[in-house]
Parts: C-alpha cells; structure tokens; sequence
C-alpha cells in the first residue's frame, strides 16, 4: 500500500510546485512515485515539462505521472458498473447507456479522483501518491468521502430497519431479489454481495485516511496575511475528516516570524523564492514527510477516563457545535461535520462536559 501525499493551501501559494518537487525527492530517494494531477489543464503539462495524458506515464526514474480527466473517469468507471450490472442482474437495463453520453454532474469530479487514486493504490505498483489537488475544501471532502458515506451507510440501514416501511417490505424482497438477481440473497439486505463490497471499501478508505503513515497532508503558504489566514483554517478543516497535518511549507519567504505561534506545534520548513528551471535548491529544502505520524492525531480515544479528545486547530468553543445521538457523537466545527462512532465502553453514556484546551477539544462521558 503506498503512502498518499497532499497539499493544501489558498490559490497561487505554490501548491503544485511543491508537489512536484516533493514526487521528484521522493522518486530520488528510490521510491515509485505516482505523481496525479486534478487540474486538466494545459498549465501542468507545461510545469512538469513533460507530455502528461489520462494513463500513468514515465517521467523520470522512479517517477511516473497522470492527469486525471473527469469525463474519461466516468467513461471507465460506467463500464465498470455495466459489468457489474451482468454479474449480478438477470436483465442488465445499463447495457444500452454508453459513458460516452454521459455527463459530468456536480460533485462527480471529486468522487471518481478518489476511486481513481483507490485504484492506483490498489494496484502495489507504488510507494507513494502524490495528489496535486484542489488544495482546498473540496480536497478535503473528497478525502473525507470514505467516512461520510460510511455514516449515511450506517445510519440510513438502521432507520430503515427499525421503520414500518422496513419491517413492512423486508419478507418481500427476498423472493423478488431472488428473481431479480443471479445470486441468492439471505439475512440482511445491507449485508450482500452488492452492498458489502461497497463498505469495505468505504471502510478501508476511513482507516486508510486515519493513519497518517498511509494517508498526510501539508500546508502549504506565503507570509501573506490571508494565505496564512486560509491556510489556519484548512488545518483545522482536516482534522475535521481525520486527515493528520505533518507540517507547514511556507514558500517564497525564509522569515518564519510572520507565523508566528499560529501552526504550533507543527514544524515549519522555508523555501526561498525559486526557479522550475532548477528543482534542487527546491528539492533540498522540503520537509521529511515521513514523520508525519509524529503530529498531533486528529482524534484520540480514551475509554479508561472517559474522554473523546479531538484536535481541532483554528476554531474556538464558539465555532463548534456538539450532538449526541445514540452510539455516535457529531462535531460541527466552521461548515463541516464530523461522527464519531464511539467505542462499546461509551456507547450509551451522556456527555458529560466539553473544554478547549491547547487546540484540543476534550469530551467526558
């Protein structure tokens, strides 16, 4: 499984630069680098100075590059869908739809990124993934996919289930499935060939973007007041999805001085302003990214003294609303949400009482 590499940051600070100094280091030091671009334009072609297209594409030694399409995302993904389709259905009704009449629909974009990235990583052919995204919430949307499905999963299943509608239709539906589909289906319907291969993925994504040493991002600024400003905001964002934060870059500037405490306690590293004519003063000067397992965890869980303690930087008490509902707790902190699906020793309990302390909010039960 390879390690999968962001950056985030407001427009114009210098992100796609610095992704591609950072595939370029890590390609020098020996690892197949996977370098995906989410911009189709003709801009990333011209800064990698290198033909890219839809299909991964050597570049370098060890460095390979693709630039995703999102109308070619949904061509491949359809047909994949169509195959599933005839494995499981006993009349396919997709098979006469074409991808190719298919348009692209808001939100599309960023979901078929992230099954093409899941695919890339799936395939063992990489150490690490270099994503070159829209640096932005969008990104962190996109990367939070995984958890938020596996919430609507998880808790549209159990409202059906528990409704009369539920219990009215649930002895029907396994004679007409049966009838339906080329498989047998028993027990519950959530649980079925269909629907589980669905969750694990789901379920793989959500561990995956929990563990640093798989899934990291780095801010990336200027000594500009709102780049610094957003990109506050961003870090707290992505502990909001589970993401963990390894560092800040802050370009074209070497005085650390106008950061001053903001980004505490993460590490900063200064690059100077510098020319894509000559990667190596660039290349020397990123971060180590493998210690980004040793930043503060966006979540920690202590079932001994009762307390959910979240990392939550750039909000204050004021900016974050907490619920409790059944097995889980909902943290709205800015314009985001996140579940916490609590242990079995917690499950149940009241909260008790709720405290910032050091950019951590702390809840007891």
């Amino acid at each position: 499984m390879a390690l999968i590499l962001t950056f985030l940051g407001k427009g114009g600070v210098g992100r796609s630069t610095i992704a591609i100094a950072a595939a370029k280091r890590l390609a020098n030091q020996g690892k197949r680098v996977l370098l995906v671009s989410q911009d189709s334009s003709p801009s990333f072609g011209m800064l990698i100075d290198a033909p890219v297209g839809n299909d991964p594409q050597t570049v370098a030694s060890n460095l390979w590059v693709v630039q995703l399409s999102t109308a070619n995302l949904l061509e491949r993904s359809w047909e994949e869908l169509k195959k599933l389709e005839a494995q499981y259905l006993r009349t396919p009704f997709f098979k006469e739809v074409y991808g190719q009449e298919l348009s692209v629909l808001p939100g599309m974009d960023d979901a078929l990124a992230l099954n093409a990235i899941r695919e890339f990583d799936a395939s063992g052919q990489y150490d690490v993934i270099v994503l070159d995204g829209n640096g932005d919430k969008a990104t962190l949307r996109m990367l939070g996919m995984p958890e938020s499905l596996g919430w609507y999963t998880r808790r549209f299943r159990k409202v059906f289930a528990d409704s009369d509608l539920g219990k009215t239709v649930s002895p029907f539906l396994q004679p007409i499935a049966a009838a339906v589909l080329n498989v047998s289906w028993t027990g519950d319907i959530f649980n079925q060939p269909m629907t589980q291969q669905a969750t694990d993925w789901l379920e793989q994504g959500r561990q995956a973007i929990a563990d640093p040493n798989r899934v990291a991002a780095y801010l990336v600024t200027t000594d500009d007041a709102a780049a610094i400003a957003t990109a506050k905001y961003l870090w707290g964002g992505a502990q909001q999805v589970g993401l963990t934060v390894g560092g800040v870059i802050l370009n074209q500037s070497t005085d650390v001085s106008s950061l001053g405490q903001t980004f505490a306690p993460l590490p900063i590293s200064t690059v100077a302003t510098q020319s894509t004519q000559s990667w190596e003063p660039l290349i020397e000067s990123l971060p180590d990214f493998d210690a980004a397992a040793q930043m503060p965890r966006p979540i920690a869980i202590n079932v001994a003294e009762r307390k959910v303690s979240l990392f939550l930087p750039g909000f204050d008490k004021k900016q974050v609303k907490l619920t409790q509902s059944g097995p889980e707790i909902t943290i709205e902190a800015g314009d985001q949400r996140r579940n916490v699906f609590l242990p079995n020793e917690l499950r149940g309990k009241p909260v008790t009482g709720a405290k910032f302390q050091d950019g951590f909010l702390i809840i007891s039960f």
